[in-house]
């Protein structure tokens, strides 16, 4: 009943007819990067996969949506959106007060805390000065790459396109360390053949004046509908099972962290 309750809400905020056999799906751009595993990345068989990629599909079934994705580079990810080449972005965009000047979120889906990654057996003073001089990865455009050059202002911060890319770079031994998602890191990196060099170091950082407040799905300003229609198909998968299940084919652990919108 409740899950009837919350698609039927969705569906009247967007104005179909949802009691008719006639009601038209409407149908959504999805846009996402592709090369940010375990979240989203492209299989070997060309096919878009991961959390980020299985939460979408599962909200755009219960809103009774249409959904088509678009690959998008992260660095042009809110301009994409804005020029309406998608109507979403469902990609880990962490919300903060920064991109909500420019877009409106719905509230999280998940939020799991920031960490560094190093070669094993290094370690470092994580403060100014003990990082002073030492060069640290980003991906380019992302709430880590602003932590970085806020706390770190003495190390030579290196931005790239995607976060496989500085992760290369660290396990080729041209960084001492990389920022990002402790997840990311651990499940999309170190987990996999590539990252056996390297490990999570130091301790997780979630401040929301940087980090905000978990990843959330990017809406056009203006669309209200849109986000309520998303706010209210999560609700529903968080309630009927479905969002655990998806959680646990990816994760060992709950990556939702505290209850709340």
């Amino acid at each position: 009943m409740k899950r009837l309750t919350y698609v039927m809400a969705a569906l009247l905020a967007l104005g179909l007819a949802a009691g008719t056999a006639e009601a038209q799906m409407r149908k959504v751009l999805i846009g996402t990067e592709g090369a940010y595993p375990p979240f989203n990345s492209i299989d070997p068989n060309g096919e878009l996969v991961g959390f980020d990629v299985d939460i979408a599909k599962a909200l755009c079934e219960v809103a009774q949506f249409e959904c088509e994705f678009v690959v998008q580079d992260w660095d042009g990810m809110i301009p994409g959106l804005i020029a309406k080449k998608y109507d979403a972005i469902i990609a880990s965009m962490s919300i903060t007060e920064e991109r909500k000047e420019k877009v409106d979120f719905t509230g999280k889906y998940y939020n799991t805390p920031a960490m560094f990654a190093a070669t094993k057996g290094t370690t470092f003073e994580f403060t100014a000065d003990g990082l002073a001089g030492k060069v640290i990865g980003a991906q380019r455009a992302t709430i880590h790459e602003n932590f970085l050059r806020d706390n770190f202002p003495n190390a030579d911060i290196r931005v790239y396109a995607t976060q496989d890319e500085a992760n290369a770079d660290l396990a080729a031994g041209r960084l001492d360390l990389v920022l990002a998602d402790s997840v990311a890191l651990d499940e999309g990196f170190i987990k996999t053949e590539g990252g056996a060099c390297c490990e999570l170091v130091g301790s997780g950082y979630s401040d929301p004046k940087w980090f905000g407040e978990g990843a959330g799905i990017a809406i056009r300003k203006g669309e209200q509908d849109l986000v309520e229609a998303f706010n209210a198909a999560i609700k529903t998968i968080r309630e009927d099972g479905t969002y655990k299940a998806i959680n646990d084919k990816y994760f060992a652990f709950d990556v939702y962290g505290e209850a709340g919108m």
